[in-house]
């Protein structure tokens, strides 16, 4: 009996301990599922208002704007979200290149290293010597060469990286005997560039 009391006692304590054991690791567990559905929750929420907010910035672009260049210059004409401003750096009147810059906003200090939404250029060069000067560039990789075209407007599509600080892309027309080059100087821009590029016309 002594020791049918004694085999009983430590089955008691053992089968005690782990009940206790399971139970704990049943809390942990628990807890750990939970923290991963609070994670979940919060995660989808995020993405949620990122969604959101996405939508909202692109319903603030709309209705586009249009853009008109000078028409002694091929009346360049495009479509760009109303969210964005406009300066133009150059008086085309007296001849010579002629500079716009838009961005979302407010126009930052015009520099070649500063990254704007859009560069407009039209200047006095010939299209291949424009097309020649980015050569270089697509020889070593650094940006990709492609056929572009707009309204009936064929032209050179550049994407990549055109200095350290500028990576987007850049598309180039013949205008008469002019070259016009719109760019972007940023892929987070991408997007907004390739609607306004679809857009773009202008006098030959």
């Amino acid at each position: 009996m002594l020791i049918m009391v004694i085999i009983l006692s430590v089955a008691t304590i053992l089968f005690g301990g782990l009940s206790i054991w399971a139970y704990t690791e049943y809390q942990k567990a628990s807890n750990d599922v939970n923290g991963q559905v609070q994670v979940a929750v919060l995660e989808a929420q995020k993405e949620q208002q990122d969604e959101l907010e996405e939508r909202f910035a692109d319903r603030e672009k709309e209705p586009n704007r249009d853009f008109v260049g000078p028409d002694d210059y091929g009346r360049v004409t495009f479509k760009y979200p109303k969210t964005w401003s406009v300066y133009v750096a150059s008086d085309p009147t007296r001849g010579g290149k002629y500079e716009a810059y838009l961005h979302p906003v407010t126009v930052p200090r015009i520099s070649a290293s500063e990254q704007f939404a859009l560069r407009v250029t039209i200047e006095e060069r010939d299209y291949d010597q424009v097309i020649d000067s980015y050569r270089s560039k697509v020889n070593n990789g650094d940006l990709r060469s492609s056929a572009t075209q707009s309204q009936g407007n064929v032209g050179t599509r550049f994407d990549g990286n055109f200095t350290q600080n500028i990576r987007g892309s850049a598309v180039v027309y013949k205008l008469r005997d002019k070259t016009l080059t719109l760019r972007t100087d940023a892929n987070t821009f991408t997007s907004d560039f390739d609607s306004l590029i679809a857009t773009v016309n202008f006098n030959q």
